[in-house]
């Protein structure tokens, strides 16, 4: 036997034991098409969909779905939340929050409760308030944002200026309308509306 076989074979039979732990502690799959790693831990009543690559210290949440087609590294998971056909790296995602279709969070991200990051969403090194939203086509990096924030399609933090990252804070209730530039570094006010298409250099009241 070749030294690449007895080595997938291994791997095969710790996978075997690892779904059928889980599988017996209470967690639903449809599939066995998926991979976790040993030291994962999953919540009871969590929904692991095919086509999932769970990896490193991940903490899934009680009724959490994870899925289709989902890599989680690293990260905690809140129960009740969803994260569909994306990757989530080194963050924390919080309960009842929605990640995807086709979103990337990674580094130092933490989503609070009831955050949505939807589609083709990228975040970095971003902490978003309870109830924030950004529903699509955004780029977050190096962003603080309170509670009720709406981002709207197309925004993003302009934060590196070619020698050094800078950082976006926005208060809590803002509304960042479509297709803004938010160059760092920048502060964005409690309540305050940017109108679609602008251009932000100086900080907002």
């Amino acid at each position: 036997m070749s030294e690449a076989k007895a080595k997938y074979l291994a791997a095969k039979a710790a996978f075997e034991e690892t779904f059928e732990k889980h599988l017996q502690n209470g967690v639903e799959f449809i599939s066995d098409q998926v991979f976790i790693d040993p030291e994962v831990e999953i919540a009871p009543g969590a929904v692991i969909l095919p086509g999932c690559i769970l990896r490193g210290k991940t903490v899934i949440g009680e009724e959490a779905v994870i899925g289709p087609w989902s890599v989680i590294d690293d990260s905690v998971i809140g129960a009740r939340a969803v994260v569909n056909a994306s990757q989530v790296r080194e963050s924390r995602v919080g309960q009842d929050a929605v990640v995807g279709p086709y979103a990337s969070v990674r580094g130092g991200c933490e989503l609070g409760r009831s955050v949505r990051a939807g589609s083709f969403v990228e975040l970095k090194n971003a902490r978003l308030g309870e109830n924030t939203q950004v529903p699509h086509l955004a780029y977050l990096g190096d962003t603080e944002a309170g509670a009720n924030c709406n981002f709207g399609c197309g925004v993003a933090t302009a934060n590196f200026d070619r020698v050094q990252k800078h950082e976006t804070v926005v208060g809590e209730g803002a509304f960042i309308g479509c297709n803004t530039a938010l160059i760092a570094p920048l502060q964005v006010g409690s309540g305050a509306y940017i109108g679609a298409g602008s251009t932000i250099t100086e900080d907002v009241p």
